[in-house]
């Protein structure tokens, strides 16, 4: 679901409670661990971390006027969702995979997502991991 926030605070102010803290909790991982070139926004209805223009003029090449993304943070009808930019592709899903597997949870992925339903402990960690290697 798109929301129509302009801001992380606004869209964030706009989630049930349990939905606000799952979706803070991941946040916070991420601006703990997100190189300082990385910009918070709301593109496309979600929060979202991105490379600037002013880094990368070229923005994204499905719509050069956006930025270029990086991850997203969502909060669906039914579940709560990572999209994850740097985990897409035969190339980077394998090195995910294997640090999603010490997890022991079940990954429930779409191509470029992770769905949660509650705030994740370990998974988040996982990706934390991966966020330092993609540096």
């Amino acid at each position: 679901m798109q929301s129509k926030a302009t801001t992380v605070l606004q869209y964030l102010k706009e989630l049930p409670a349990d939905r606000r803290s799952a979706i803070e909790s991941v946040r916070a991982v991420i601006l703990k661990n997100l190189d300082p070139v990385f910009e918070e926004g709301m593109p496309y209805g979600m929060i979202g971390y991105y490379v600037p223009h002013r880094v990368d003029p070229a923005g994204y090449h499905c719509d050069p006027k956006q930025p270029l993304p990086f991850i997203c943070l969502a909060s669906q009808k039914n579940y709560l969702s990572v999209y994850l930019g740097s985990a897409y592709g035969p190339e980077r899903e394998k090195p995910f995979r294997e640090a999603w597997a010490w997890t022991g949870k079940k990954l429930d992925r779409g191509k470029s997502c992770i769905r949660f339903k509650k705030s994740p402990t370990k998974p988040v960690r996982a990706k934390r991991k991966l966020s330092r290697d993609d540096r």
